[in-house]
């Protein structure tokens, strides 16, 4: 019961976090390993987990969808299934205790990409130069999904920053484009983390289907909770979160 609970609570409030303004690995994460998932196993099992949601987010923006920049849209979702396998096959090779000694760290840089996140994408719209060519574009989507499929927290961020700097300037569009990415790196990346059977499939069935339902009732109600005050209370739970895996 106990698990039961802990992944359903923690799925819906991710799937709702997700939905509203990203930051949901700072609790699903977390909470597989509390659950005693080994970290390897608990990051491909909170990737797979997150998917429904990202699914179900890029359906909801697919009209505004649209190429920007230099680079063409199936240029830009095969480079980030690319970088997904990439970073999934990076993550399998890493041996467990080296990346429990990575995870504090990887959850301070999500955390402070999270909080710095308004200031960075102030930052790419306000750059006096054009969008990067083909290949600076190409590298930069490549790298940042490779990131993305080694560890999920604090991908949306670096995502919307990216498809700035390429070139995109409609948000609607790089919101879109952004969860469409993301659905697509986590599904080649899960596909991977399971043939090498490091999934918890008990565990992410309930998040899949917690996520889900926390990312409807995000998308209804992200009008009513203030974006700062918001952003403030995921940065903290990312903060307190990254204290107690260096604590450990």
């Amino acid at each position: 019961m106990l698990f039961f609970v802990t992944l359903t609570v923690a799925g819906v409030l991710a799937g709702a976090l997700n939905a509203v303004a990203g930051g949901g690995t700072f609790l699903t994460f977390p909470a597989l390993i509390w659950l005693g998932v080994p970290p390897i196993a608990a990051n491909a099992t909170a990737t797979i987990g997150a998917l429904p949601g990202y699914a179900s987010s890029a359906w909801g923006y697919r009209s505004d969808v649209a190429a920007e920049g230099t680079l063409e849209l199936r240029a830009i979702i095969g480079l980030g299934a690319l970088g997904g396998l990439l970073g999934a096959g990076l993550l399998l090779v890493t041996p467990g205790a080296v990346f429990e000694g990575l995870v504090p760290w990887l959850l301070l840089v999500a955390t402070l990409l999270f909080a710095a996140g308004p200031r960075v994408l102030a930052f790419v719209r306000a750059r006096g130069f054009g969008p990067a060519g083909p290949v600076l574009s190409g590298a930069a989507v490549l790298a940042v999904s490779i990131y993305g499929g080694y560890f999920n927290g604090g991908l949306g961020i670096l995502l919307l920053a990216m498809l700035g700097l390429i070139g995109f300037v409609n948000l609607h569009g790089m919101n879109g484009l952004k969860v469409l990415l993301s659905a697509v790196l986590s599904l080649v990346s899960a596909a991977a983390y399971a043939a090498a059977g490091l999934i918890e499939w008990d565990a992410a069935l309930i998040m899949a289907v917690a996520t889900t339902i926390g990312g409807y009732l995000g998308a209804r109600g992200a009008r009513r909770v203030p974006m700062p005050l918001l952003r403030i209370g995921i940065t903290g739970v990312g903060l307190v979160m990254t204290v107690l895996f260096f604590a450990l």
